[in-house]
């Protein structure tokens, strides 16, 4: 195994070092969530840190890690009361994004299960992170029936497998530690509540970090041990200093002052659910026990909000990240207040954060030290890292900015300044007809491997989901054959049936949206954005995908790539111009040119387009004839389309009904055309793409 690079040796990043150690001092704290930029050390540190947890003791031979003091009675290992105990380093256990149930959860031997009625189990990754870290890198992208299965092994302490009457229970109570790019979209709501801690991490600007965290990168790839050696010193004493904080943990009194505060911040920030107390109490605890204290001071209850709460205060992906550090303190100062009115007689320090013994700014309790000096008590002197930089402070993390309402300023003739998005809004069910293939997700229907059984076959390839009645009916006609004479079924690999099950897919919403001038003198691209963003927010709710083509002048743009990224959306949306002529043949091809491009990419992802039109097309040679003969070619692919009528006013040509016609699928009139019902619109594109309703 490769040496691990020093935690020791990480150059910065206060936050996530901090984060990591609360953790290692207190595992019930929950885990933590890293959030930043790719080359931040986010997974070097994660990785660094197992070196620094004490050892486990194990009860010998058991491959699910129980603990002697108290084994599992459930364990399928098990029973232990005669097993002796030993010692192992703690694990740290990734799971690739990529990973199947089966590996994650363990295997069951399906055909010894059926012949012999044993369970012939296999441990998984849960089985394997039992008390250590369970790590996973670019949790953002890990596939929606893997979460549900972490999300119920979190709240449990426990793993369940349950194959067609075969059941399985271990214990799985794991640290679990995730890194995640926002760039490439977001995380469930659900599992992001699950995070016990989140950080947010940024390459520093600084000539001086840089330099350092190359020499030291270097210098560790060249020679990983002798590196590591270096730093062997300062890893002990770190280690130390995390056994001796878990020893004094129990030791430490959260006093009704401090829990007060809890409450009273959590009650101000809105936070859902009681989880954020809870985890706020557990964090200001471990923090006191890391300064080596046994109360709870102010400083504590506040470092440990900065830590909790950001994750849990976004109301819904548009909203950044982060704390009002200025409302945090307002709001600690007025529970202080309602706990201590007047301070004690004879007390002229009534926070104990000033004196030798409050352990004020230099006791561990309050902000991460600014410096790696060998006087910081937070963590041990030079603790810099190999790729990583400075992480700046809550109150300076980078969040996106609103962009301003003359963002796309006019470049052209005609051209206007961008309009606001509306106000986000939630949206009905869309669906793309037929059955799908696609990735896991929770739109369209689609053959996937989790769902309702609808059949069987014959597995292609390993066996993941048993058809039992099926399997049974393959083997029963030759028993007599295979010399059955036990209870037992005698069953054949040649039997197995793989169970066939219809779920839900993720789709490609891509909107199609006229930014010409008239579009802006009617005011219509406010409304489009407003749902566009909101389609945005429900497709990162589905785990779909959304894009936006915008044609104007004489060109069109891909304004917003094919993306589940709604940070990044609500920016290109909230700065897009308007104005000039309607090219509307370009706005088609380019559309089109997206979709094939994603087809590539992701054959089996089905899109949805939506055109938001007059049908009016000006500028260049034949401008209607080289839309329709654009349109045509969705129509020849079969993709579902809608086209949104924006004509008004008492004379109408009807061109976007021909231009409906032309790709194949429906008009929606302009009276529907509202902020609040734009997603409805393609509620039902089965129906609209129907012979007799296009006929209608």
């Amino acid at each position: 195994m490769s040496t691990p690079y020093p935690f020791t040796a990480l150059v910065g990043q206060d936050d996530l070092r901090l984060a990591l150690l609360l953790n290692a001092v207190s595992p019930a704290v929950g885990g933590v969530l890293v959030r930043g930029e790719k080359g931040t050390a986010k997974s070097t540190a994660v990785r660094a840190l197992s070196a620094l947890l004490p050892e486990v003791p194990v009860v010998a031979g058991c491959r699910f890690s129980c603990d002697p003091a108290a084994a599992d009675p459930n364990c399928p290992d098990g029973p232990h009361e005669s097993a002796g105990a030993t010692a192992r380093p703690a694990r740290m256990v990734e799971l690739p994004v990529g990973a199947s149930e089966d590996r994650l959860v363990g295997a069951l031997d399906i055909e010894r299960a059926l012949a012999e009625g044993v369970k012939a189990f296999e441990p998984g990754l849960l089985a394997d992170a039992h008390r250590g870290i369970l790590y996973v890198d670019e949790v953002n992208l890990l596939h929606d029936h893997l979460v549900d299965l972490l999300l119920d092994a979190a709240a449990m302490g426990a793993s369940y497998v349950e194959r067609e009457g075969v059941s399985v229970r271990h214990a799985a109570r794991f640290l679990l530690v995730g890194t995640m790019n926002p760039e490439e979209g977001e995380l469930r709501p659900q599992l992001l509540d699950r995070f016990g801690l989140t950080v947010e991490v940024a390459a520093s600007r600084e000539t001086d970090q840089r330099v350092e965290v190359v020499r030291r990168r270097l210098a560790y790839d060249d020679d990983p041990e002798g590196f590591a050696g270096r730093w062997s010193e300062d890893e002990s004493a770190l280690r130390d200093r995390v056994v001796a904080a878990r020893a004094l943990l129990p030791q430490v009194v959260l006093g009704d002052g401090a829990l007060r505060q809890i409450a009273a911040t959590c009650a101000a920030f809105e936070v859902d659910g009681m989880r954020a107390d809870i985890v706020m109490a557990r964090t200001a605890t471990a923090l006191a026990a890391w300064a080596g204290r046994t109360d709870v001071l102010s400083e504590d209850v506040r470092q440990a909000a900065l830590l909790a709460l950001p994750h849990r205060r976004r109301r819904n992906p548009f909203d950044a990240p982060g704390l009002d550090e200025d409302k945090l303190d307002e709001t600690l100062e007025d529970a202080r207040e309602d706990e201590e009115p007047e301070p004690p007689e004879g007390d002229d320090d009534p926070d104990g954060g000033g004196g030798p013994d409050g352990d004020g700014p230099d006791g561990g309790g309050g902000q991460p030290p600014a410096g790696d000096g060998p006087d910081s008590p937070e963590l041990p002197s030079q603790n810099q890292g190999p790729d990583a930089q400075d992480a700046p402070a809550a109150d300076d993390s980078p969040a996106p900015q609103e962009p301003a309402p003359t963002a796309g300023a006019p470049s052209g003739p005609g051209e206007q300044q961008a309009v606001r998005a509306a106000e986000p809004f939630r949206t009905k069910m869309l669906s793309v007809p037929g059955i799908g293939e696609g990735a896991a997700g929770r739109r369209s229907r689609a053959r996937t491997e989790h769902g309702r059984t609808t059949g069987s076959r014959r597995p292609r390839g390993a066996l993941t989901k048993l058809h039992l009645a099926a399997t049974v009916q393959a083997a029963a006609p030759h028993q007599k054959a295979r010399g059955r004479s036990g209870a037992g079924l005698v069953v054949r690999r040649d039997d197995l049936r793989q169970a066939t099950r219809e779920g839900r897919e993720g789709n490609l919403v891509l909107f199609v949206v006229d930014a010409s001038g008239s579009m802006a003198a009617r005011q219509r691209m406010s409304a489009v954005k407003g749902a566009v963003l909101s389609l945005l927010l429900d497709a990162y709710q589905r785990r779909d995908k959304v894009g936006l083509v915008t044609f104007r002048g004489t060109e069109a743009e891909v304004a917003l790539p094919p993306t589940s990224s709604v940070d990044a959306a609500a920016a290109r949306l909230e700065s897009l111009p308007t104005g000039g002529r309607t090219p509307l043949a370009a706005g088609l091809l380019k559309a089109h040119d997206v979709l094939r491009v994603e087809r590539l990419r992701d054959a089996a992802r089905r899109p949805l387009v939506v055109v938001v039109t007059d049908g009016r097309a000006t500028g260049g040679v034949e401008p209607v004839a080289r839309a329709g003969r654009a349109a045509r070619l969705f129509a020849a692919e079969g993709v579902a389309s809608v086209v949104v009528d924006c004509e008004s006013g008492y004379v109408r040509l009807g061109l976007a009904g021909q231009l409906a016609g032309e790709l194949g699928g429906t008009v929606v009139t302009l009276d529907e055309l509202r902020a609040d019902s734009i997603a409805g619109l393609v509620k039902d594109v089965q129906g609209m793409n129907s012979p007799s309703r296009r006929a209608a």
